[in-house]
């Protein structure tokens, strides 16, 4: 038996032996049923491929204009920095740095640091700086979200469509391509047949060395004294007494479990509900016209969308925007209270919850890149504008902080009271 074939779950930390699946199909928990592995032959040569597309793609998509309004002959367009120029302008640069991060920096990042890490593997050399560019991908990938202004731009043509004649430009159809090309390249883009590439290239072991005697009736990694790394999946020997290390293979700092995760949770939660009580109630924009000012709130565009008959829009808005950011808290309150009270229950059932508020929190960044396109594009001094209002930096803080609660929270400690009583139940017998 060999260490190679060891894995551990990285939501509940079970140990188990690596198995041959099919081209396509994927390794999954017997326990939790997360993925552990999927077997994609010549991922990195099409993560490669989508990733050059994804340059090209992205060029057009930020030197072209997004969208145009025309109002008695005066156009009005936009590009995606040009709009986070507006808001910067009019003073709310949090939202303006919140968007150019996450539309613009972290998809630059992550497509730069997969070319980086591709390229030299595509004629058989291994990266310089492997390590930390992997590490810099990794850290990038969940705070890129090209797919939820896709959906943004749809919600804000419908709004702006109200207001005067829509242009649509040459970027918004590029950026519709940049979504599926991304998600395509961050799909192949396997860590596994990555990192043996690496280690075949320097004729380096891919894993680290374990002791197999010491795994003899240990169901988790955290037991026999293993870590799991959750940059590039490493399982390595954590060293005696220490409670933090770094991966030896991408330098990734490494926890048994994730240190302080339910007192962290619970502080990113706990400013999530302070702030999403401004985000709902002030308002989010505010309308200067001919006929006079008018405050929009979250709700009341909801509304303004159900009410013009696009009620398909208002359901989504209504979702990603009200719903699903109190569903995250209170989704996230559950898992972190019930961890506190040692429950046994629905671990299961605990676990597929938390993968789902992962899932969805980047989702809740809908309203922000609406509001940009607007704010951008209703610019007419003498007719109307549109100018951010608090509520938007309020609503920004709930989805980044979410998104910091489930970070932090350790899926694995829903495992270990469990682990815990099966362990006392083997040692009464």
């Amino acid at each position: 038996m060999t260490r190679g074939k060891l894995i551990a779950c990285h939501e509940c930390d079970l140990l188990q032996r690596e198995v041959a699946v099919p081209e396509g199909g994927a390794l999954r928990c017997r326990r939790c049923r997360a993925e552990l592995y999927r077997e994609l032959p010549g991922s990195l040569d099409r993560a490669l491929a989508f990733s050059l597309a994804a340059v090209v793609l992205f060029a057009v998509s930020n030197l072209y204009p997004i969208v145009g309004l025309s109002v008695n002959g005066t156009v009005v367009e936009t590009t995606l920095l040009g709009a986070v120029s507006v808001l910067y302008h009019d003073g709310k640069w949090p939202i303006a740095g919140l968007v150019f991060a996450t539309t613009f920096l972290m998809p630059v990042l992550q497509t730069a640091s997969m070319l980086w890490l591709l390229i030299p593997l595509k004629f058989d050399r291994a990266p310089w700086g492997g390590p930390a560019i992997f590490r810099l991908c990794h850290l990038c990938q969940p705070w890129g979200m090209t797919e939820v202004l896709i959906l943004g731009l749809l919600v804000a043509l419908v709004k702006l469509s109200a207001i005067a004649g829509v242009v649509v430009g040459p970027a918004l159809w590029s950026f519709g391509a940049l979504m599926f090309v991304l998600a395509a390249a961050g799909s192949a883009f396997d860590t596994r047949n990555l990192w043996s590439r690496v280690a075949a290239i320097q004729h380096k072991s891919a894993e680290a060395d374990v002791d197999e005697a010491s795994l003899q009736g240990a169901a988790t990694a955290a037991r026999c004294g293993l870590a799991l790394c959750h940059d590039c999946g490493l399982l390595a020997s954590a060293p005696r007494h220490a409670h933090a290390f770094d991966c030896p293979r991408c330098g990734a700092p490494m926890h048994l479990r994730k240190p302080a995760s339910l007192s962290r949770t619970w502080a990113f939660l706990t400013a999530a509900m302070v702030m999403y009580i401004p985000a709902n109630l002030l308002p989010v924009m505010y309308t200067n016209s001919l006929f006079g000012t008018e405050n929009d709130t979250i709700l009341s565009g909801v509304v303004y969308l159900w009410t013009s008959g696009s009620w398909p829009l208002a359901i989504v808005v209504f979702v990603a925007s009200i719903a699903v950011p109190m569903l995250k808290i209170l989704a996230l309150a559950y898992l972190a209270i019930s961890t506190q009270l040692h429950s046994r229950w629905y671990a299961v059932q605990r676990t597929r919850i938390y993968r789902v508020v992962e899932f969805v929190g980047r989702w809740s960044m809908l309203d922000i890149y609406v509001i940009t396109m607007l704010v951008a594009l209703v610019q007419f001094q003498a007719l109307a504008t549109i100018q951010a209002g608090n509520a938007a930096i309020a609503f920004g803080a709930v989805v980044v902080l979410t998104m910091f609660a489930a970070m932090a929270f350790d899926p694995r400690l829903i495992w270990d009271e469990a682990e815990r009583d099966h362990a006392g139940t083997r040692q009464r017998a």
